[in-house]
Protein backbone atom coordinates (compact mmCIF):
# COMPACT_ATOMS: atom_id res chain seq x y z
CA UNK A 1 0.00 0.00 0.00
CA UNK A 2 1.20 3.63 -0.29
CA UNK A 3 2.43 5.13 2.85
CA UNK A 4 4.45 8.12 4.34
CA UNK A 5 7.28 6.76 5.48
CA UNK A 6 9.41 8.87 8.40
CA UNK A 7 13.30 8.38 8.70
CA UNK A 8 13.72 11.42 10.70
CA UNK A 9 13.73 15.55 10.39
CA UNK A 10 12.98 17.10 6.58
CA UNK A 11 13.19 13.07 5.39
CA UNK A 12 10.03 11.66 4.75
CA UNK A 13 9.31 9.40 1.88
CA UNK A 14 5.91 7.92 -0.11
CA UNK A 15 6.49 4.24 -0.21
CA UNK A 16 5.16 1.11 -1.05
CA UNK A 17 4.62 -0.80 1.92
CA UNK A 18 3.04 -4.36 2.86
CA UNK A 19 -0.75 -3.79 3.86
CA UNK A 20 -1.33 -4.42 7.65
CA UNK A 21 -3.28 -7.32 9.36
CA UNK A 22 -5.55 -7.51 11.87
CA UNK A 23 -4.74 -9.37 14.46
CA UNK A 24 -7.04 -10.18 17.75
CA UNK A 25 -8.90 -7.38 18.92
CA UNK A 26 -7.89 -4.92 16.02
CA UNK A 27 -9.98 -3.73 13.08
CA UNK A 28 -8.33 -2.23 9.56
CA UNK A 29 -9.48 1.10 8.50
CA UNK A 30 -9.42 2.31 4.87
CA UNK A 31 -8.26 5.66 5.82
CA UNK A 32 -10.72 8.83 4.29
CA UNK A 33 -8.94 11.37 5.29
CA UNK A 34 -6.01 12.27 7.91
CA UNK A 35 -5.41 16.17 9.11
CA UNK A 36 -1.49 17.84 8.96
CA UNK A 37 -1.14 18.73 12.59
CA UNK A 38 1.34 21.00 14.39
CA UNK A 39 2.93 17.74 16.26
CA UNK A 40 3.38 15.87 12.99
CA UNK A 41 4.84 19.32 10.91
CA UNK A 42 7.10 19.77 13.79
CA UNK A 43 8.47 15.82 13.53
CA UNK A 44 8.71 17.10 9.71
CA UNK A 45 11.49 19.58 11.05
CA UNK A 46 12.54 18.67 14.28
CA UNK A 47 12.41 14.95 14.96
CA UNK A 48 11.08 14.41 19.07
CA UNK A 49 8.61 12.08 19.92
CA UNK A 50 8.67 9.42 17.26
CA UNK A 51 10.46 6.73 18.85
CA UNK A 52 10.78 4.06 16.18
CA UNK A 53 12.30 4.01 12.85
CA UNK A 54 10.37 4.18 9.32
CA UNK A 55 7.48 5.24 11.31
CA UNK A 56 4.09 6.07 9.10
CA UNK A 57 2.99 9.33 10.79
CA UNK A 58 -0.70 10.90 10.84
CA UNK A 59 -2.65 10.43 14.34
CA UNK A 60 -5.96 12.70 13.03
CA UNK A 61 -7.54 9.88 10.64
CA UNK A 62 -11.23 8.70 9.82
CA UNK A 63 -11.98 6.11 7.50
CA UNK A 64 -14.03 2.92 6.88
CA UNK A 65 -13.48 -0.72 8.18
CA UNK A 66 -12.63 -2.94 5.73
CA UNK A 67 -11.87 -6.03 7.88
CA UNK A 68 -12.00 -7.36 11.74
CA UNK A 69 -9.82 -9.79 13.79
CA UNK A 70 -11.03 -12.29 16.03
CA UNK A 71 -12.86 -11.03 19.70
CA UNK A 72 -13.84 -7.73 18.13
CA UNK A 73 -17.41 -7.20 18.86
CA UNK A 74 -18.09 -3.55 18.72
CA UNK A 75 -17.48 -3.01 14.86
CA UNK A 76 -18.00 -4.71 11.51
CA UNK A 77 -16.89 -4.00 8.42
CA UNK A 78 -18.37 -1.01 6.29
CA UNK A 79 -18.64 0.93 9.40
CA UNK A 80 -17.48 4.44 9.35
CA UNK A 81 -15.09 5.20 12.15
CA UNK A 82 -12.84 7.52 13.69
CA UNK A 83 -9.91 6.93 15.80
CA UNK A 84 -8.98 8.31 19.22
CA UNK A 85 -4.66 7.70 18.18
CA UNK A 86 -3.52 7.56 22.36
CA UNK A 87 -3.61 4.94 24.81
CA UNK A 88 -2.36 4.46 28.33
CA UNK A 89 -0.37 1.41 30.13
CA UNK A 90 -3.88 0.94 31.83
CA UNK A 91 -2.17 0.13 34.90
CA UNK A 92 -0.74 3.23 36.64
CA UNK A 93 -2.84 5.63 39.12
CA UNK A 94 -3.04 8.21 36.32
CA UNK A 95 -4.60 5.37 33.94
CA UNK A 96 -7.10 4.01 36.71
CA UNK A 97 -8.39 7.59 37.22
CA UNK A 98 -9.23 7.87 33.66
CA UNK A 99 -6.17 10.53 32.66
CA UNK A 100 -4.73 8.10 30.24
CA UNK A 101 -3.73 11.32 28.38
CA UNK A 102 -0.76 11.66 30.76
CA UNK A 103 0.18 8.19 31.58
CA UNK A 104 3.93 8.21 31.93
CA UNK A 105 3.93 5.60 29.19
CA UNK A 106 1.45 6.63 27.27
CA UNK A 107 1.27 5.83 22.88
CA UNK A 108 0.03 7.55 19.87
CA UNK A 109 -1.08 6.25 16.44
CA UNK A 110 1.10 8.09 13.96
CA UNK A 111 4.15 8.34 16.93
CA UNK A 112 4.94 5.19 18.31
CA UNK A 113 2.82 2.78 16.41
CA UNK A 114 1.98 3.28 12.28
CA UNK A 115 -0.74 6.24 11.51
CA UNK A 116 -2.84 7.58 9.31
CA UNK A 117 -0.68 8.90 6.45
CA UNK A 118 -1.22 5.38 4.37
CA UNK A 119 -3.91 3.82 2.61
CA UNK A 120 -4.62 1.16 5.48
CA UNK A 121 -3.75 1.41 9.13
CA UNK A 122 -4.61 -1.64 11.66
CA UNK A 123 -5.84 0.31 15.16
CA UNK A 124 -7.33 -1.59 18.26
CA UNK A 125 -11.01 -1.81 19.05
CA UNK A 126 -10.76 -0.17 22.15
CA UNK A 127 -9.55 3.04 20.08
CA UNK A 128 -12.24 3.56 17.64
CA UNK A 129 -15.67 6.00 17.78
CA UNK A 130 -18.33 4.68 15.43
CA UNK A 131 -19.61 7.79 13.26
CA UNK A 132 -23.28 8.73 12.46
CA UNK A 133 -24.00 8.93 8.45
CA UNK A 134 -24.75 13.04 9.51
CA UNK A 135 -20.99 13.60 9.92
CA UNK A 136 -19.26 13.73 6.91
CA UNK A 137 -15.22 11.83 6.62
CA UNK A 138 -13.72 15.45 6.26
CA UNK A 139 -15.15 16.40 9.17
CA UNK A 140 -14.83 13.53 11.06
CA UNK A 141 -10.87 14.31 10.31
CA UNK A 142 -11.55 17.33 12.83
CA UNK A 143 -12.92 15.37 15.83
CA UNK A 144 -8.95 14.56 17.40
CA UNK A 145 -8.11 18.12 17.46
CA UNK A 146 -11.81 19.36 18.66
CA UNK A 147 -10.73 16.66 21.54
CA UNK A 148 -7.99 19.03 22.25
CA UNK A 149 -10.05 21.92 22.42
CA UNK A 150 -12.51 20.57 24.79
CA UNK A 151 -10.26 19.09 27.57
CA UNK A 152 -8.56 22.56 27.43
CA UNK A 153 -12.08 24.08 28.16
CA UNK A 154 -13.56 21.61 30.25
CA UNK A 155 -10.39 21.44 32.39
CA UNK A 156 -10.13 25.59 32.44
CA UNK A 157 -12.17 27.80 35.02
CA UNK A 158 -14.04 29.29 32.19
CA UNK A 159 -17.84 29.25 32.76
CA UNK A 160 -20.79 30.94 30.41
CA UNK A 161 -20.59 34.79 30.09
CA UNK A 162 -16.60 34.95 30.57
CA UNK A 163 -14.52 36.53 28.66
CA UNK A 164 -11.65 35.20 26.96
CA UNK A 165 -8.23 35.59 25.24
CA UNK A 166 -6.42 33.39 22.58
CA UNK A 167 -3.57 33.94 21.80
CA UNK A 168 -2.62 31.60 18.26
CA UNK A 169 -4.95 30.98 15.50
CA UNK A 170 -4.04 27.81 14.03
CA UNK A 171 -6.32 24.84 14.09
CA UNK A 172 -6.78 24.38 17.84
CA UNK A 173 -6.65 28.41 18.31
CA UNK A 174 -9.92 28.69 15.67
CA UNK A 175 -11.56 25.77 16.95
CA UNK A 176 -11.03 27.04 20.53
CA UNK A 177 -12.50 30.53 19.78
CA UNK A 178 -14.89 28.63 17.93
CA UNK A 179 -16.36 26.30 20.79
CA UNK A 180 -15.92 29.31 23.59
CA UNK A 181 -18.38 30.94 21.14
CA UNK A 182 -20.78 27.97 21.62
CA UNK A 183 -19.86 27.89 25.32
CA UNK A 184 -21.28 31.52 25.90
CA UNK A 185 -18.31 33.65 26.20
CA UNK A 186 -19.05 37.23 26.22
CA UNK A 187 -16.29 38.33 24.36
CA UNK A 188 -13.52 36.44 22.40
CA UNK A 189 -10.15 38.54 21.69
CA UNK A 190 -8.20 36.56 18.93
CA UNK A 191 -4.20 37.58 18.83
CA UNK A 192 -2.97 36.28 15.39
CA UNK A 193 -0.12 37.97 13.18
CA UNK A 194 -1.20 36.36 10.16
CA UNK A 195 -4.11 38.23 8.40
CA UNK A 196 -5.47 35.67 6.68
CA UNK A 197 -5.83 33.42 10.13
CA UNK A 198 -7.43 36.45 11.56
CA UNK A 199 -10.42 36.53 9.20
CA UNK A 200 -10.60 33.05 9.83
CA UNK A 201 -10.94 33.92 13.34
CA UNK A 202 -13.52 36.41 12.72
CA UNK A 203 -15.66 33.58 11.03
CA UNK A 204 -14.86 31.24 14.13
CA UNK A 205 -16.47 33.03 17.15
CA UNK A 206 -13.58 35.70 17.54
CA UNK A 207 -14.94 39.27 18.58
CA UNK A 208 -12.13 41.14 18.17
CA UNK A 209 -9.11 40.41 16.87
CA UNK A 210 -5.62 41.77 17.19
CA UNK A 211 -2.37 42.19 14.90
CA UNK A 212 0.28 41.65 17.77
CA UNK A 213 2.69 43.22 15.41
CA UNK A 214 0.83 46.54 14.76
CA UNK A 215 -0.84 46.43 18.36
CA UNK A 216 0.06 45.83 21.96
CA UNK A 217 -2.70 42.86 22.09
CA UNK A 218 -2.39 43.29 26.16
CA UNK A 219 -3.26 46.85 26.31
CA UNK A 220 -6.23 46.19 23.74
CA UNK A 221 -7.80 43.52 25.95
CA UNK A 222 -7.10 45.35 29.43
CA UNK A 223 -8.86 48.44 27.44
CA UNK A 224 -11.94 46.47 26.36
CA UNK A 225 -12.10 44.62 29.98
CA UNK A 226 -12.67 46.57 32.71
CA UNK A 227 -9.19 45.41 33.62
CA UNK A 228 -8.52 41.56 31.63
CA UNK A 229 -10.34 38.38 30.74
CA UNK A 230 -11.29 35.89 33.19
CA UNK A 231 -9.52 33.31 30.83
CA UNK A 232 -6.88 33.34 28.59
CA UNK A 233 -5.40 30.17 26.56
CA UNK A 234 -2.00 30.55 24.86
CA UNK A 235 -2.27 27.77 21.62
CA UNK A 236 1.03 29.47 19.74
CA UNK A 237 3.89 28.14 22.65
CA UNK A 238 6.50 31.10 22.67
CA UNK A 239 7.80 32.74 25.10
CA UNK A 240 5.77 36.17 23.96
CA UNK A 241 2.44 34.50 24.04
CA UNK A 242 3.51 32.62 27.30
CA UNK A 243 3.95 36.66 29.13
CA UNK A 244 1.27 38.20 27.07
CA UNK A 245 -1.24 35.63 28.24
CA UNK A 246 -0.87 36.08 31.67
CA UNK A 247 -0.34 39.66 31.25
CA UNK A 248 -4.00 39.95 30.10
CA UNK A 249 -6.06 38.48 32.52
CA UNK A 250 -7.55 39.91 35.47
CA UNK A 251 -6.64 39.62 38.63
CA UNK A 252 -7.41 36.00 40.51
CA UNK A 253 -8.12 34.51 36.60
CA UNK A 254 -6.66 32.20 34.68
CA UNK A 255 -4.09 31.44 31.89
CA UNK A 256 -4.32 27.69 30.57
CA UNK A 257 -1.21 26.62 28.53
CA UNK A 258 -2.73 24.37 25.49
CA UNK A 259 0.23 24.62 23.24
CA UNK A 260 3.52 22.44 23.50
CA UNK A 261 6.32 24.58 23.95
CA UNK A 262 9.50 24.18 21.53
CA UNK A 263 12.05 25.56 23.34
CA UNK A 264 12.36 26.98 27.42
CA UNK A 265 11.20 30.60 28.19
CA UNK A 266 12.13 33.33 30.79
CA UNK A 267 9.16 34.91 33.00
CA UNK A 268 9.14 36.35 36.57
CA UNK A 269 6.88 34.43 38.72
CA UNK A 270 6.08 37.90 40.81
CA UNK A 271 3.97 39.04 37.91
CA UNK A 272 1.68 35.71 38.93
CA UNK A 273 2.10 36.04 42.75
CA UNK A 274 1.05 39.57 43.01
CA UNK A 275 -2.61 39.18 41.67
CA UNK A 276 -2.72 35.25 42.77
CA UNK A 277 -3.51 34.42 38.99
CA UNK A 278 -3.82 31.19 37.76
CA UNK A 279 -1.98 29.18 35.73
CA UNK A 280 -3.24 26.09 34.20
CA UNK A 281 -2.30 23.68 31.55
CA UNK A 282 -4.08 20.65 29.07
CA UNK A 283 -2.68 18.42 26.96
CA UNK A 284 -4.74 15.86 24.73
CA UNK A 285 -7.56 14.48 25.78
CA UNK A 286 -9.45 11.77 27.56
CA UNK A 287 -12.99 10.55 28.19
CA UNK A 288 -14.31 13.32 25.46
CA UNK A 289 -14.11 11.92 21.90
CA UNK A 290 -17.61 10.82 21.71
CA UNK A 291 -18.91 14.42 22.92
CA UNK A 292 -16.80 15.56 19.94
CA UNK A 293 -18.54 13.61 17.57
CA UNK A 294 -21.87 14.62 18.81
CA UNK A 295 -20.82 18.07 18.62
CA UNK A 296 -19.74 17.92 14.93
CA UNK A 297 -22.16 15.68 13.92
CA UNK A 298 -25.22 18.14 15.36
CA UNK A 299 -23.82 21.17 13.33
CA UNK A 300 -22.94 23.00 16.86
CA UNK A 301 -19.75 24.52 16.36
CA UNK A 302 -19.04 25.38 12.45
CA UNK A 303 -16.40 24.01 11.82
CA UNK A 304 -15.57 24.69 7.82
CA UNK A 305 -13.46 27.37 7.42
CA UNK A 306 -10.43 25.85 9.50
CA UNK A 307 -10.32 23.51 6.60
CA UNK A 308 -8.49 25.57 3.87
CA UNK A 309 -6.96 22.85 1.51
CA UNK A 310 -7.65 18.81 0.84
CA UNK A 311 -4.80 17.04 -1.27
CA UNK A 312 -3.16 13.76 -2.34
CA UNK A 313 -1.19 11.70 -0.09
CA UNK A 314 1.55 11.62 -2.90
CA UNK A 315 1.74 15.42 -2.69
CA UNK A 316 2.00 15.53 1.01
CA UNK A 317 5.53 16.97 1.24
CA UNK A 318 5.43 19.94 -1.26
CA UNK A 319 1.40 20.65 -0.77
CA UNK A 320 1.23 19.81 3.00
CA UNK A 321 4.30 20.23 5.33
CA UNK A 322 6.35 22.62 3.34
CA UNK A 323 3.02 24.79 2.22
CA UNK A 324 1.65 25.06 6.18
CA UNK A 325 5.61 26.08 6.56
CA UNK A 326 5.69 29.09 3.72
CA UNK A 327 1.91 30.07 3.42
CA UNK A 328 0.59 31.34 6.87
CA UNK A 329 -3.17 31.42 4.21
CA UNK A 330 -3.12 27.45 5.02
CA UNK A 331 -5.12 26.06 8.47
CA UNK A 332 -5.92 22.40 8.31
CA UNK A 333 -4.74 21.01 5.07
CA UNK A 334 -6.54 17.50 5.15
CA UNK A 335 -4.75 14.48 2.97
CA UNK A 336 -6.83 11.83 0.91
CA UNK A 337 -4.52 8.79 0.69
CA UNK A 338 -6.61 7.50 -2.11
Amino acid sequence: MKSLVYYGSKDVRMEEVSSPEVTEGTVKVKVKFAGICGTDLHEYLHKTFVTEDKMILGHEFTGEIVEVGSNVTKFKAGDRVAIEPIWGCGECDTCKTGNYNICPEMKSYGIHKNGGFAEYVVVKEANVFLLPDSLSYEFAALVEPLAVVLQAIRKSKFKIGDSVALFGAGPIGLLLSESLRAAGASKIFVAEVSEERRNLALKMGADVVINPLEEDAVQVIKEQTNGGVDVSFDVAGVEATFNQSLDCIKPNGEFMIVSVFANPITYHPTTQVVSEKKINSSLGYNNIFAQAIDLLSKGSLNVEPVITSIIELDNIVEDGFEKLISDKKECKILVRPS
